[in-house]
């Protein structure tokens, strides 16, 4: 099972390239795609999905039952992780012909985890067509060392080791290579060098792109570490972790006859707030299953609200493992240990879904399949987060519980979790969906 996660992670380099995974594996496993443009016509036992701007997908396995007769079971995480984005125009000439490249923050990183990486290119391409509100896409992902983010060193900047602000405008340019003037200003004047990997990567001309989104992502491969292997490190753990996991639990599960209906969602832009239409303050979800609960009952009205009445979401999103240097930063009694299993998350400020009724549903589903778990509560003094269930409540009335494997250094550039925990999450989840 790690290998399929490692796997995955290596194929998911940034939210575009993890939802092309997710499809795949789905499409392989029998799933068929949904179009929103055109009807849909489902079946009992029928397996679907759907994606929302090439970043977010919704799957579905049709239950036994109605949906008013028996709910849905839905499993949620996101597909996006912090990093950096290029700008348009990003080419930054200067001296000895080194150009660097403009970059923007997504999201809330640990900046100086990025520094002398090798990083590759990976995200959205939009090509010229024949119609003007429907450019061509392309994912794209170099899939080798292009940049990199080199630090100054340390005789030129004595106190780098007391503390180093730093300002993403000035410090975090990545450096792409070197050219002659002549060389550089051709290459400019057909769309800059961007755009010209671009091209040469999907066989196309640069003057073809009209616009893109691309990230930068470090080429660290995921892999396993420790004395005896018991961690996993890679980038894009959180919380593509957890999206992989509930996709190898409704692959694991999809055989097996359920009455509920079983939903995967695996949203975008959760660590920028969720406000986007494939994020989780969106309707999106919720006019899936509204649909599709008007197609499969349609001589009852209320069918959809009855159906969210009896449905249950596990809000899957990775928690933060207690660290051996910084016992002083956790909850004394509350704080989830890697190897412990899952962490329920609780917060009095309603910063996650969870309660009671919810946090019991979530250890009967542990217990039942035999999976330890434990609980995160913040550090009664430091301010914690937030994650997709209690957006997710904003848009419909449904019971759930927010929970996530422990893991360190998450919003670094390299992140570590356990092997086991994956595991344990993983039949959770797929206890969860054989309800």
């Amino acid at each position: 099972m790690i290998n399929n996660l490692i796997s995955r992670l290596n194929r998911g380099t940034c939210n575009f390239t993890a939802a092309r995974v997710l499809t795949d594996d789905l499409e392989a496993a029998g799933f068929s795609r949904l179009d929103p443009t055109q009807s849909w016509k489902l079946e009992k036992g029928g397996r679907y999905f759907v994606t929302k701007n090439d970043t977010a997908v919704f799957a579905f396995i049709v239950g036994e039952k109605l949906p008013s007769e028996s709910g849905f079971h839905i499993i949620s995480a996101h597909s996006d992780s912090p990093g950096f984005k290029i700008k348009p125009n990003a080419e930054i000439y200067g001296d000895g012909g080194v150009v660097s490249l403009n970059v923007e923050k997504y999201g809330g990183g640990i900046l100086y985890t990025w520094f002398d990486r090798p990083l590759s290119i990976a995200g959205r391409v939009l090509l010229r067509g024949t119609d003007p509100l429907n450019p061509v896409t392309r994912i794209v992902d170099l899939r080798r060392p292009v940049a990199t983010i080199p630090h100054l060193s340390i005789h030129l900047n004595r106190g780098v080791n007391e503390g180093n602000p730093l300002s993403v405008q000035k410090d975090m340019k990545p450096v792409l290579g070197y050219w002659e003037k002549d060389e550089y200003e051709a290459i400019k004047a057909r769309g800059g060098v961007v755009k010209a990997l671009m091209a040469e990567e999907l066989g196309i001309e640069p003057e073809d792109i009209i616009d893109y989104e691309l990230n930068l992502y470090p080429c660290d491969e995921a892999r396993l570490t420790g004395a005896k292997s018991q961690y996993l490190q890679s980038s894009r753990i959180d919380d593509l972790e957890m999206a992989f996991g509930a996709l190898q639990a409704l692959l694991d599960a999809a055989d097996t006859k359920t009455d509920a209906t079983r939903v995967m969602a695996i949203f975008d832009n959760e660590e920028t707030g969720s406000g986007t239409k494939q994020g989780a303050h969106s309707p999106v979800l919720r006019n899936i299953l509204e649909r599709a609960t008007r197609l499969l009952e349609a001589d009852d009205t209320e069918a959809f609200f009855k159906a969210l009445a009896r449905s249950f979401m596990i809000s899957a999103d990775d928690a933060h493992a207690w660290h051996p240097n910084y016992n002083e930063k956790f909850d004394p009694t509350n704080h989830p240990v890697i190897g412990g299993g899952p962490a329920i998350k609780i917060n009095a400020n309603c910063k996650y879904m969870t309660d009671g009724d919810a946090a019991a549903v979530f250890a009967e589903i542990c217990r039942k399949a035999g999976a330890k778990f434990q609980y995160f509560v913040n550090h009664s003094d430091v301010a914690g987060g937030s994650t997709l269930g209690n957006i997710l409540t904003g848009q419909m009335d449904i019971r759930g519980v927010d929970m996530g494997n422990p893991v360190w250094a998450m919003h670094s550039a390299i992140e570590t979790c356990g092997v086991a925990d994956h595991e344990t999450a993983v039949a959770a989840f797929t206890q969860f969906y054989t309800l």
